[in-house]
Formats: C-alpha cells, sequence, structure tokens
C-alpha cells in the first residue's frame, strides 16, 4: 500500500491556508518527499507524519518555493536522531545548491547522497519502488518524477510441480530470486506468470504542457500537476512565465488516460480553485481540486 499526501498546495508564496506545494509517500516504513518549500515541516507535523523516515527528497527545481525549507527540514531529521543515509535527487547543480543551503544545517548525524539527474529521462531503483525522473519545460531545468512500485505475476503451483522445484525454494523464487542446487538451475520466470499491474503516482509542476509529461504520466493511478491558473484570460501569463493552466492540466490528463488528477501549485491570486472544476472537468472528468493534506491510499488492484 502506498499512501499519498499532497502536504501543500500553493505556489510562488506560503498563505495563511495554503501551504507551498510539496508531496510526501510513504512505503514499507520508507518515506519519499517532492519538494520542500518553506512551511514544509508544519505541513508534516500537520498531518501527523514523521520526518525520520524520509530516505528520498527529489527536488523538481531550485526555485526557493520548492527548496529553501530544506535546511530547517534536514536539522530537524538530524534531531529525531536519525543516522541512515539520504539520498537526494536533483537537477544538475544540486550538490553545490544544498550545500550552500547547508551553511545553516552543517552538523548532522546522516550522510547526504547526491544523484543529479543527467538527460531528459532518467531512472532510479530504490529497492520495492522506482522513480522515473522527466525534464518538462520551466525557465529553469526542472524535472517531474513518477514513482512506480511494481508487481510480480502471480506463481503457478502446477508449473513448479510439472518442473519438480522442491516446495522449499518456492518463496525464494516468488520473490525474485535464482537458485542453483546440485546441477539444477531454477529461475523466477520458470514459476511467475506476466508482471501484473503495479501502481503509480506521477508529479509535475513549474512548466508548459509537453508530450513527455503525457507520456511519463501515461496510465498513473494519479497525477498531480500544475494547475497555476484557472481564469481563461490567464493563458498569456502562464506562457510567458513557463506555467500551466488548469485546462492544459486537464488535456495532460486525458491524453495521458490516468486514474485521477489532482490539480495544485495555485497562483497566489487563486483563492478559489474549485469555482473552475465544472469547466476543467469537461476536459478530463477525474480531475480534483488539490488542497493542503488531501490523502488518499493507493494499492495493488485485486
Amino acid at each position: 500500500m502506498l499512501d499519498v499526501c499532497l502536504l501543500g498546495c500553493g505556489g510562488m508564496m506560503p498563505l495563511p491556508y495554503r501551504w507551498l506545494t510539496s508531496l510526501m509517500m510513504r512505503l514499507n516504513g520508507s518515506s519519499v518527499l517532492i519538494d520542500c518549500g518553506e512551511g514544509t515541516q508544519i505541513a508534516i507535523k500537520e498531518k501527523g507524519w514523521s520526518f525520520k523516515p524520509i530516505d528520498v527528497i527529489c527536488i523538481t527545481h531550485f526555485h526557493g518555493d520548492h527548496i529553501s525549507g530544506l535546511p530547517g527540514l534536514l536539522l530537524t531529521m538530524g534531531n529525531s536522531e536519525r543516522t541512515e543515509p539520504l539520498t537526494m535527487i536533483g537537477p544538475k547543480g544540486l550538490s553545490h545548491v544544498v550545500g550552500a543551503l547547508r551553511v545553516i544545517a552543517q552538523e548532522l548525524p546522516f550522510e547526504i547522497r547526491f544523484i543529479e539527474i543527467s538527460g531528459g529521462e532518467q531512472t532510479f531503483d530504490m529497492g520495492g519502488y522506482l522513480i522515473d525522473a522527466f525534464r518538462v519545460k520551466h525557465n529553469v531545468p526542472c524535472y517531474g518524477y513518477s514513482l512506480r512500485v511494481p508487481r510480480i505475476g502471480r506463481f503457478d503451483v502446477e508449473r513448479a510441480k510439472a518442473q519438480e522445484i522442491p516446495q522449499r525454494y518456492w518463496g525464494i523464487l516468488q520473490s525474485g530470486e535464482t537458485i542453483e542446487e546440485d546441477g539444477h538451475v531454477w529461475t523466477p520466470d520458470m514459476v511467475l506468470g506476466p508482471d501484473r499491474k503495479g501502481i503509480k503516482v506521477t508529479y509535475c509542476t513549474d512548466t508548459r504542457p509537453s508530450d513527455l509529461i503525457a507520456e511519463s504520466a501515461a496510465g498513473a493511478d494519479l497525477f498531480i500537476c500544475e494547475g497555476m491558473y484557472g481564469e481563461p484570460d490567464k493563458l498569456k501569463k502562464a506562457k510567458e512565465f513557463k506555467h500551466m493552466t488548469m485546462y492544459e492540466a486537464a488535456q495532460l490528463a486525458q491524453r495521458a488516460d490516468v486514474g485521477e488528477m489532482w490539480l495544485t501549485h495555485y497562483s497566489p491570486s487563486l483563492n478559489h480553485p474549485e469555482q473552475y472544476l465544472d469547466e476543467v472537468r469537461k476536459i478530463f472528468p477525474r480531475t480534483k481540486c488539490g488542497k493542503d493534506r488531501k490523502s488518499v491510499e493507493l494499492d495493488f488492484p485485486e
């Protein structure tokens, strides 16, 4: 089961009723955080989740509303007695930017391992789940992310018996390991069916629409996408500053055929995003307005 929480849904600046956009996901005792703007710690506390199990932090880009909360969060993680290494993923220059921010957070009881993304797309195997990074169209290098939880095929008992595989090895093969014994080699593909549908969440913000976004989000159970403007007359401004309207986000969701879309990264001037939802749903009916601490539990389909 994957727990998903949109900690905040604001863009540019935190507001008394809206924290900056940040996403946190929990899987099997491990947590992934995407972006860490000012106020992210408060949003996590409001949700009631813990800082200590955050094992991966993905940064979309280096604008302040997406990274300025990082020094305080790192200090809090250190104060929670965390000693395990922390992995950080982001655009080139990540280690330099974080190093500069750490002038006020120098002493940490854990190591930070930096992964700087190269190229337009890159996939990282985090053990138990995969993180796909894909380049988007902003006025600085910026990436969207998909978190995928794969699911292996069903174990075929009859095939295992027909090949006289000892039952004591069935569980090992089902976990994906190969077994060699007395000249015999048994591999998982000998007893497993085709991979089944897993879980996929795609997060994308601060960008103009692109084919790569639609391709990267294809088939996602949940697509969390920037809808900075709802006013129809804001398209020109969205183009100028490399952002998206709610309607453009809906078109991407339709193309990607996602299960559901949550809008996020609202302009500070957008006080009531829900007032535009009816028009957006004419393009993609399964659209919802993101809000602080909006959460869902995603599980494998039966």
